[in-house]
C-alpha cells in the first residue's frame, strides 16, 4: 500500500510530542554505517516513484524509498547513469538512503565534468522536519540556486535533520567504452603514477591499488581509449573481468574487505604520501585510503590529521564510540543550530552522526 507524507507526518509529530527517537531506516543496508542504531523505525519505503526524468535536461526525480536499483535501470535504459557510481551494500538499497548515508563509488573520481561525489550531483530535495513541515530546496538544474545548498547539507547528513521525501539528481550519458589497466608497482610508486596521470588530459575514471598492483579504468570514446592506453601501457584486462573488479570496489566484495578488525576510511591529499600504518590497505583516487587494522583510533586519526585529512571508522569496531572525528567548536555549534531548526526535539537517528546530535 502507497503511504503519503500525511502518514509519515503524523509518526514524526507524535515522536516529537513524546520526545521519543525514531530510526529513519529502509532497506537497512547501511545500518552498519555511523553510530548505532535506535529508536522506533520510521519506513519511508511506501513513498516510492519515480516522478521526473528529462533525459535531455540530464535530471531525475525520486521519492526517497524508490529503489536504488530502480532508478539506476532507467538510465541505463537511455544510456545514461549516476556519476558517482553509487554502492548499494545489499538488495534493500533505496534512493533516499543512497543521499543520506552520502557515498559514492570509484567513478567520483572520474577526470573532467563528470568528477564528483554524490554531494555535487544533488539539485534538490524535499524534506519533512521534526516540526512536521515538508521543505522543499534546491530544483530541476544547477541555475536554480535557492536553497541549493541545504540539499547539499543533506547528503551525508545520515537522517539526523529530518525525512528525506524526494531528491533530484544530476545524470549524465554513459560512456561510450571503457578499458581496464594494470601496473605491477608498489604504493609509493603507484601513487606517484595517480599524481602524474592526473595532470594529464586522460580519461581516467577510477583507479585502485592493492597488493602491489594498480589498476586504471578509463572511459569514452573507443579511439581516444586506444590513444590513452597506448600511452600508458600496462596490461590490458578483459572487459568483463574489468567490470567485475569495479562492481566488486564500489559493493565492497574484495577480500581486503572482508575483514575481522575495523575497517577505516581515510581521506587525505590526493599528493599524500603512504599511510604507513599497519594493517590491509585499498587505495582508491589517490587519496582515498581504506584501512583494516587493529590500531587504536586515537593512531589513525593523529596520522590522517598529520598528512591533512580524517578519517571515520566506516565498519566493525565499537558501535558506541563515535566513528567520526571529533568537532571542533565551532562547527560543533553550527551543527547545533541546524539541529535546533530542524530537530529541536532531537528525534531523528539520534547518534548516528555524533554523540552530541
Amino acid at each position: 500500500m502507497q503511504a503519503s507524507p500525511a502518514d509519515l507526518v503524523e509518526q514524526v509529530l507524535a515522536a516529537a510530542a513524546a520526545r521519543a527517537p525514531l530510526c529513519i531506516r529502509a532497506g537497512g543496508s547501511k545500518d552498519f554505517y555511523g553510530g548505532p542504531v535506535q529508536g522506533a523505525v520510521l519506513d519511508p519505503r511506501g513513498w516510492q516513484g519515480i516522478q521526473a526524468y528529462e533525459p535531455s535536461e540530464l535530471y531525475v526525480t525520486a521519492r526517497a524509498g524508490t529503489a536504488l536499483a530502480e532508478v539506476e535501470a532507467l538510465l541505463a535504459s537511455r544510456q545514461q547513469l549516476l556519476a558517482f557510481e553509487p554502492p548499494h551494500f545489499g538488495p534493500g538499497a533505496t534512493i533516499g538512503g543512497c543521499v543520506a548515508s552520502g557515498l559514492s563509488g570509484p567513478r567520483r573520481f572520474a577526470s573532467g565534468y563528470a568528477s564528483g561525489s554524490l554531494r555535487d550531483h544533488v539539485l534538490g530535495a524535499q524534506l519533512l522536519d521534526g516540526r512536521g513541515r515538508l521543505l522543499r530546496f534546491g530544483g530541476t538544474v544547477i541555475k536554480n540556486v535557492a536553497g541549493y545548498d541545504v540539499s547539499r547539507l543533506l547528503a551525508g547528513s545520515l537522517g539526523i535533520l529530518g525525512v528525506l521525501l524526494e531528491v533530484t539528481l544530476k545524470v549524465l550519458p554513459a560512456p561510450e567504452s571503457e578499458s581496464t589497466l594494470r601496473f605491477e608497482c608498489g604504493e609509493a610508486q603507484g601513487l606517484d603514477h595517480l599524481c602524474q596521470w592526473r595532470a594529464q588530459p586522460l580519461p581516467i575514471s577510477a583507479s585502485l591499488w592493492r597488493g602491489g598492483h594498480l589498476w586504471v579504468r578509463l572511459s569514452g570514446a573507443a579511439a581516444g581509449l586506444q590513444r590513452a592506453c597506448a600511452r600508458l601501457g600496462g596490461e590490458r584486462i578483459p572487459q568483463e573481468e574489468g567490470r567485475v573488479l569495479w562492481d566488486d570496489l564500489r559493493e565492497h566484495r574484495l577480500p581486503e574487505f572482508h575483514t575481522t578488525t575495523t575497517l577505516w576510511r581515510i581521506g587525505v591529499p590526493d599528493s599524500a604520501p603512504p599511510l604507513a600504518l599497519a594493517g590491509v590497505q585499498v587505495i582508491e583516487g589517490g587519496g582515498l585510503r581504506w584501512l583494516a587494522t587493529a590500531l587504536p583510533a586515537s593512531a589513525i586519526h593523529a596520522r590522517a590529521q598529520e598528512l591533512g585529512g580524517h578519517a571515520l571508522r566506516f565498519r566493525g569496531g565499537d558501535r558506541a564510540a563515535t566513528p567520526f572525528a571529533t568537532l571542533a567548536a565551532p562547527l560543533l555549534a553550527i551543527h547545533r543550530r541546524l539541529k535546533d531548526e530542524f530537530d529541536p526535539a532531537r528525534i531523528f537517528n539520534p547518534g548516528r552522526m555524533h554523540p552530541e546530535l
